[in-house]
């Protein structure tokens, strides 16, 4: 009986080990709609007047500098119910720090909390978890870090939009959660170098899925981004999804699916784009 048992242990805990490394990455962010899209719209406009302005001598704009909160939500003070060290913290805000520094993006840590409650480590009540934690205004990000997220997701993040007035729902909701397991050295092979932080925060800026619209007229509405039929997975050099249109699968762009290690940075129009949701909208708070 004691070795039955020990037998099924074993096969219980080597399926739940197969399960972490084989699963695919999983992003909860929903797709862009409302609001936003007509951002989105009014951006590309600009973009396309200001690349047929000879006076426009420059892409990048002016430095952007954002302010972080991070917030760990464990349901107890041991690391494998999502209590991190200020260690793997630091670790995971040099990665979001190198992946945005060659877009004039930086970041400053402003602030670390803690918090021990096992309703909000399973993501069970996200709107009175945000606006009991949330800090400072809407051009300031909350980094929400939870051992679980609803639908087993690894994250998720908010879209900018206009009418986020202080205390209103789109503001206290506002920021990026994403899974404990997913900063660097965490347990989620495939995706524990600190990518999805990098992927969520790019949602944050305005930026969708490079697969958002398939292989139609306009797909993630950015110029310089390939039009991609479906998320990629593991790091499949040459994927081109959408052959009759130009350029292959932007697997290596940091707002696909790809295993962090295939990621390698943004393109010059998402940087763009991250930039009008910024001086139009949110940098405006």
């Amino acid at each position: 009986m004691l070795v039955h048992s020990f037998t099924i242990l074993v096969l219980a805990v080597t399926h739940a080990l197969a399960a972490v490394a084989g699963r695919p990455f999983g992003c909860g962010t929903p797709p862009p709609g409302g609001q936003n899209l007509e951002m989105s719209r009014v951006l590309v406009a600009q973009e396309s007047a200001n690349r047929e302005d000879p006076t426009n001598k420059t892409i990048f704009g002016p430095k952007i500098t954002v302010s972080i909160y991070f917030h760990v939500v464990a349901s107890s003070k041991k690391l494998v119910d999502g209590w991190l060290t200020d260690a793997m913290i630091s670790k995971q805000y040099s990665v979001l720090r190198a992946d945005f520094a060659p877009l004039n993006i930086a970041f400053r840590n402003v602030k670390v909390t803690r918090t021990v409650n096992a309703l909000w480590a399973r993501d069970g009540d996200e709107v009175g978890m945000k606006t009991a934690l949330r800090q400072g205004t809407y051009k300031d990000l909350n980094i929400y870090i939870l051992p679980r997220l609803v639908g087993d997701s690894l994250g998720y993040a908010t879209f900018p939009v206009i009418t986020a007035l202080k205390g209103s729902a789109p503001f206290n909701r506002d920021g990026v959660s994403i899974n404990s397991q997913t900063v660097p050295g965490g347990s989620i092979q495939r995706f524990n170098l600190g990518r999805t932080l990098t992927h969520e925060v790019g949602h944050w800026f305005g930026l969708y899925h490079t697969f958002e619209g398939g292989c139609g007229e306009t797909g993630d509405m950015v110029a310089d981004t390939p039009s991609q039929a479906s998320p990629s997975s593991g790091c499949p050099k040459g994927r081109d999804s959408c052959p009759n249109l130009p350029g292959k699968d932007p697997i290596n762009n940091y707002m696909d699916y790809s295993d962090d290690a295939c990621y390698t940075g943004f393109t010059v129009g998402q940087r763009v784009r991250m930039a009008g949701f910024w001086h139009n909208w949110r940098g405006k708070a």
